[in-house]
C-alpha cells in the first residue's frame, strides 16, 4: 500500500512536471504567431500573448491529462455495476480550488492593467476631462541596448478624415499620405479627426489609439524595426472605411532626413484616394444602386502622394 501510494506520487509529479513544460513551451510558440516587433510596445503586447498562452495551455492540459488517467487506470472493471464508495465533501480541496481561479484571475488583470498602463493608450476616462486636458502618458518599453529616450525627438500631426490619412512634418512643413518614421527615435503623434471617430492601428506596433473629433490626442511610441507596415482604422467610419489604409515606412534616422529634404522640394498636389475615386464612379451611374453615403472628404494636397 505504501508503495502503491509513492507511485502515485511520482506519477503526479511527472505527469506536473511534463504538463508545465509543455505549457512553456506552447508559450514560446505564441512569439510566432504574431507580426514581426517592429516597435518597442510591442515586446510588452507580445510577453503577455505568451503568458496568457502559457496559462491556459497549462490549465487545458492539466484537465486532459487528468480526466485521461482516470479514464485509462480507473475505470470500473467489466460487467462491475456496484455503486462506487460513498464519498462526503472535503471542504480544504473546496477552497483550495475556488481560491486557485481567483488569485489567477487577480493575477491575469493585474499583469494586463500593467502593460495598459505601460503602453499609455487613452481611453474613454481619459478624455472625460474636457476642460483640463490630461497628458500623455509615455510608455516605458523602449529598444533593448538602446540610450533612455527622454524627450520625442520627432512630432508629426496626423489628420484622419473620411477616407484618408494626412500626414504633416512640422520639422520640413511637409505632407505625406505615407507615414515615416525614423527607428529608434522616440515619436509623438497629435492625432487629429476631421470628421467622425475613428481608431489609429498599426498591428506590427500593436498599437491602437481611438481619435475622438474635436481633441487632439498626443500619443507616443518607438519604432525599432525598419521595414514597411500597414496602418488601417479600426473603427467603423463610413461606407469607404475599408480603403483607408496607409503604408507606414521604418528607416534608419538618415534615410528617414533625406526622405523629408527630397519631399520638401516637390510642390503639394492632390493625393490618390480610392474612396473619392470610387465614390465618384458610382455617382456616375444612370442607376442608382445600395444605400446613400456621404461623400468623401476632398483628396488632400501632399508634397508626397506615396
Amino acid at each position: 500500500m505504501k508503495i502503491q501510494k509513492i507511485l502515485n506520487i511520482l506519477t503526479l509529479l511527472t505527469g506536473a512536471i511534463a504538463v508545465t513544460i509543455t505549457s512553456l513551451w506552447i508559450g514560446q510558440q505564441a512569439y510566432s504567431w504574431l507580426p514581426p516587433q517592429a516597435a518597442a510596445e510591442s515586446l510588452l503586447i507580445d510577453d503577455l500573448i505568451s503568458f496568457l498562452v502559457t496559462l491556459g495551455a497549462f490549465i487545458f492540459l492539466g484537465v486532459t491529462s487528468t480526466l485521461m488517467y482516470s479514464v485509462i487506470f480507473h475505470r470500473a472493471v467489466k460487467d462491475d455495476f456496484t455503486d462506487g464508495p460513498a464519498i462526503e465533501g472535503n471542504i480544504t480541496l473546496e477552497v483550495v480550488w475556488t481560491a486557485i481561479p481567483i488569485l489567477l484571475v487577480l493575477w491575469i488583470a493585474g499583469y494586463s492593467y500593467q502593460v495598459y498602463e505601460q503602453m499609455g493608450i487613452q481611453g474613454p476616462s481619459e478624455l472625460v476631462h474636457l476642460h483640463n486636458p490630461l497628458g500623455m502618458q509615455s510608455a516605458y518599453a523602449e529598444p533593448k541596448n538602446a540610450p533612455a529616450l527622454a524627450e520625442p525627438v520627432e512630432k508629426i500631426d496626423v489628420l484622419a478624415k473620411q477616407w484618408a490619412w494626412v500626414f504633416h512634418y512640422p520639422e520640413r512643413d511637409v505632407t505625406s499620405t505615407e507615414l515615416h518614421l525614423p527607428s529608434d527615435r522616440r515619436i509623438r503623434l497629435a492625432l487629429k479627426s476631421q470628421d467622425v471617430l475613428h481608431g489609429f492601428y498599426i498591428p506590427a506596433f500593436r498599437l491602437k489609439q481611438d481619435i475622438i473629433p474635436n481633441h487632439a490626442i498626443d500619443f507616443e511610441f518607438t519604432p525599432i524595426r525598419p521595414g514597411k507596415y500597414s496602418l488601417t482604422d479600426s473603427q467603423y467610419s463610413g461606407t469607404y472605411f475599408a480603403t483607408m489604409q496607409a503604408n507606414v515606412i521604418v528607416e534608419s534616422p538618415e534615410d528617414y532626413q533625406q526622405w523629408l529634404a527630397q519631399i520638401a522640394t516637390q510642390k503639394p498636389s492632390p493625393a490618390k484616394n480610392q474612396a473619392a475615386a470610387e465614390y465618384a464612379q458610382t455617382s456616375n451611374q444612370s442607376v442608382q444602386t445600395g444605400w446613400v453615403t456621404v461623400p468623401p472628404a476632398a483628396p488632400p494636397l501632399v508634397n508626397s502622394p506615396g
